[in-house]
């Protein structure tokens, strides 16, 4: 049971992929649908085209590549973003997701989603979801120049927006961008173990974890 002190939380920072929305779209994309279409473009099996695109992906673990749309585009050879519109039908809203933004707007909150998605797949997946209004900016690694792995994004951020460490919330998939939040001061911190819908739960062992933002509805 994670208990916050609504009271003290005054901003609100929302992760994307994995926390509000279904892992499970990128999951597909990157390990089985890009590999497809690699693999038959290159004439060579499956399992080679796996090899060869995820230790690239590998390479760029961490830095703004990893989700560069554009990048990869080039990288490859392959259209990504058009590619990604053949399989947005998989894009979905997290359960309990909308009654918790809704909540969050009827308490007054501050509410940013904060992610390291590019540009266009956030156009995407705003168009698809409708949930952009719900938040009082929208704000990219590529906006701030850093990923959120980085201690220095959140410092960025908060020239940005102007939070107050001690009374931020944030809610996030990657332990690796809370463990840089938490060493940069944000105090009220929240692991998603469900990321995909296609996965069992998994619990961070240093973070307070939820399965659903019904845990902590305000």
């Amino acid at each position: 049971m994670v208990r916050l002190p609504w009271e003290e939380i005054e901003w609100v920072l929302l992760d994307m992929d994995g926390t509000l929305l279904d892992k499970h779209f990128d999951d597909y994309f990157w390990e089985e649908y890009l590999p497809k279409v690699y693999a038959e473009r290159e004439g060579i099996p499956l399992e080679k085209a796996k090899d060869v695109l995820f230790k690239r992906y590998l390479e760029e673990e961490g830095t703004l590549n990893w989700t560069d749309l554009d990048y990869w585009s080039e990288e490859f050879g392959i259209d990504i973003p058009l590619l990604k519109r053949e399989v947005e039908h998989l894009i979905k809203v997290h359960p309990y997701v909308i009654p918790f933004l809704e909540a969050l707007r009827e308490k007054g909150k501050r509410v940013y989603l904060v992610t390291n998605a590019h540009s266009k797949t956030l156009d995407l997946k705003m168009k698809k979801t409708r949930i952009g209004p719900y938040f009082d900016a929208i704000i990219s690694a590529f906006d701030i120049g850093l990923p959120k792995e980085r201690v220095e994004f959140w410092q960025r951020l908060q020239e940005m927006i102007g939070f107050d460490k001690e009374r931020t919330l944030l809610v996030e998939d990657s332990e690796d961008n809370l463990e840089s939040a938490s060493r940069f001061g944000i105090r009220h911190l929240v692991y998603m173990a469900l990321s995909s819908t296609k996965k069992p739960p998994t619990p961070s062992r240093r973070f307070p974890s939820i399965t659903y933002f019904k845990e902590i509805m305000p």
